[in-house]
């Protein structure tokens, strides 16, 4: 199913669901098709905001005025906004990053740590999460299921006791484990979760807590902040993950960001009373009960919860996030905000096997492509950062379907169609990604207008977008999937050759032909002569499917 806090992330695309769309034909040239009978489609797209008509901004669209001429961006920036990305994999509702982050940074200035503490204190809130998608496939492995909605529900139950389950926890077990299986698999598989419990835990913990660490050390973030997301779920008691350290042995960051963690999930889906109730509970066991008291005084003199509500402006929320931030006056070099599209780009590759460094050969195959169609070179890092960025709403999309061996049926598919769409208000969030962020959300956009989310047609479509569609391609047929094994060049070439000009452009086809044949010093080939694949026009519903999900 389609989890609520998706639904919503998806509704703050402006108006997309309002999305009033009307197409005509005019004569013409069909852009990228030589001869003379052709016809250019011409899609008018109209969107309802209340206060009138505006045209849907497509990459084609994109006005020069829109493009910011301060392309400065601060690393706080950058990071509240991917930000959202990381709640996608733990199934949050949305907003908990950011407002973790504001709890755990009035709780550290209550118990005044250490003002030279605070930045990594700071950063380590924002990306406690980044490195929970490494386990999303283990975790669908052992349940037979969605991962996602029980990687939400563990923070509610006390799993360090599996031998006095709760209603609650059994519960959990009975509606997540093999849910399309019969009475007697789901009982063995549960008792086969309980007796490795331990184990799992050990395994899929560790590998999210140093997996997250690296990725804070690979940006620069320092010990501190590393060492702190590593230790996340560390219990004061001993009984955490995943080196059982207890009391003064966690790191004091860590602490903060465990008490901070706790009071959003309980607050955003069961109320500030309960999570309140529930952090007393489990002081002394789970939590510092120094920081316990100081979070309970906090909330007794109403100095906690401000702007730390799902219902309250997300604005508002991240803009109290950003004013935290000591350091927001200092902008990015270039080389820094590849680094981070880079990190990300691991984080959505790490969430399936099958993916593994598809967004980094996404980004190597683009870059080629608008490297040898001469765009510019503040164009060809566009194309780059876009195409490193381009599947970051994959993160909200199951294992249960990323790693199915089979047919997507229906409900599946309406899954995988709204991750552009995701992918762009992620993006859009910042202000020098807006365009894109346009970009990134029409990778499976096709110039025939047979593309999702929008079915766009090629006079919507930008040479950036254009391009990143075709290195997408590209790189998925080169990848293994789990329902076939990676094709060689030949293979790609062919069916590709029948998607293009009528869904794939002819010059970004050539050039990737062109740049791949040299990369890997085979024989170039001639460029495409549209006349002879008329024919292919009619291409099968087998190949089209095939890039479908990419």
């Amino acid at each position: 199913m389609i989890s609520t806090p998706f639904v919503r992330l998806l509704g703050s695309i402006k108006g997309a669901a309002q999305a009033d769309i009307v197409t005509g034909v005019v004569q013409g040239r069909r852009p990228g098709i030589s001869g003379n009978a052709t016809q250019q489609w011409l899609s008018i797209r109209r969107v309802w905001h209340g206060d009138g008509i505006h045209m849907l901004q497509t990459s084609a669209s994109f006005r020069n005025d829109l493009r910011d001429c301060d392309n400065s961006i601060s690393l706080s920036e950058i990071i509240s906004a991917l930000s959202y990305a990381l709640d996608l994999t733990e199934d949050a509702v949305h907003g908990h990053a950011l407002r973790s982050c504001l709890l755990g940074m009035r709780i550290a200035a209550e118990a005044q740590l250490p003002a030279d503490q605070t930045s990594s204190l700071y950063f380590a809130l924002l990306l406690k999460d980044v490195g929970c998608s490494s386990n999303a496939r283990r975790m669908g492995e052992i349940v037979g299921g969605d991962d996602r909605p029980l990687k939400a529900a563990v923070k509610f139950e006390d799993w360090t006791k599996p031998h006095k389950a709760s209603v609650a926890t059994v519960k959990l077990l009975w509606n997540s484990v093999l849910p399309d299986s019969g009475a007697a698999a789901q009982v063995a598989r549960i008792s086969r979760i309980g007796v490795s419990q331990h184990r799992n835990n050990d395994g899929m913990i560790g590998l999210r807590c140093h997996r997250g660490a690296n990725i804070l050390g690979k940006l620069g973030m320092g010990e501190a902040a590393a060492e702190a997301v590593r230790s996340l779920d560390e219990h004061w008691d001993g009984s955490g993950y995943p080196d059982r350290l207890q009391s003064e042995q966690i790191p004091l960051l860590a602490r903060i960001c465990a008490v901070a963690q706790h009071l959003d999930m309980f607050s955003s889906t069961r109320g500030v009373d309960k999570s309140i109730e529930t952090l007393r509970q489990r002081s002394g066991t789970w939590f510092d009960p120094q920081l316990v008291r100081v979070a309970v005084s906090l909330h007794r003199r109403g100095a906690l919860w401000a702007n730390c509500s799902p219902t309250d402006s997300q604005d508002d929320t991240r803009r109290a996030v950003l004013d935290l931030d000591a350091g927001k006056k200092h902008q990015l070099e270039a080389g820094q905000i590849d680094q981070i599209c880079e990190a990300f780009a691991d984080v959505v590759d790490a969430k399936s096997n099958f993916t593994f460094r598809h967004s980094m050969g996404v980004a190597e195959a683009a870059f080629g492509i608008a490297t040898a169609l001469h765009l510019s070179a503040d164009r060809v890092q566009l194309v780059r950062r876009a195409a490193l960025l381009h599947d970051i709403g994959k993160l909200s999309v199951s294992n249960s379907i990323l790693d199915k061996n089979g047919t997507l049926n229906d409900e599946e598919w309406r899954s995988v169609r709204l991750h552009p769409g995701i992918s762009r208000s992620i993006l859009e969030r910042v202000g020098p990604f807006r365009e894109m962020a346009v970009i990134a959300g029409e990778h499976h956009e096709k110039l025939d207008g047979s593309g999702y989310p929008k079915r766009l047609m090629s006079p919507d479509l930008s040479i950036e977008s254009r391009i990143i569609a075709v290195a997408d391609a590209y790189a998925a047929l080169s990848e293994d999937r789990p329902y076939r094994a990676a094709l060689d060049f030949d293979e790609i070439v062919s069916i590709m050759t029948k998607l293009v000009p009528y869904k794939l452009d002819a010059d970004c086809f050539d050039a990737l032909v062109r740049t791949v044949s040299i990369n890997n010093g085979l024989a170039t080939r001639p460029a495409m002569d549209v006349t002879h694949t008329i024919a292919a026009m009619n291409a099968t519903n087998a190949t089209n499917s095939v890039l479908a999900f990419a």
